[in-house]
């Protein structure tokens, strides 16, 4: 067995430990800017997605050769384009004239699903790095 195969666990669980971390940051920005009603753009905050993608990594191997390494990556930050919630509130100063304010379009509950998805990948991901270095250092014991 190639001994750099053995890592792929290794790359594969990193990067999707990567891409789970910039999603958790995204729904924590979702989560912060819940309540912000004017943005640089003039409008309120719109909800952000994080887009994800299976990319194919040419990896090194021992003796030079290559081969492909299956990972995930971010492939792109987008607002989501859903209506903003009109909420009645003719004192506003950024109610318009029937005296609605356009909210963002960000849903709390959601959100907090979403914070906890991405955590519990993030962890499972994060397992299987553990299970693999407990795994390692039992064959390096075995070895000796």
């Amino acid at each position: 067995m190639d001994g750099m195969k053995t890592f792929r666990a290794l790359d594969i669980a990193g990067s999707g430990m990567t891409a789970e971390r910039r999603r958790l940051e995204v729904v924590a920005a979702n989560i912060a800017n819940a309540r912000t009603l004017k943005t640089e753009n003039g409008g309120p905050y719109r909800r952000q997605e994080v887009i994800f993608q299976s990319v194919m990594r040419r990896a090194s191997l021992a003796g030079g050769a290559m081969d492909r390494l299956p990972e995930v990556a971010v492939s792109d930050v987008v607002s989501d384009r859903s209506d903003f919630r009109m909420v009645l509130d003719p004192g506003h100063p950024l109610a318009d004239e029937d005296g609605y304010v356009a909210m963002p379009n960000v849903d709390m509950v959601f959100e907090m699903v979403d914070l906890m998805d991405a955590m519990r990948s993030y962890e499972a991901n994060l397992r299987t790095v553990r299970t693999f270095r407990t795994m390692f250092e039992s064959a390096l014991q075995i070895g000796r």
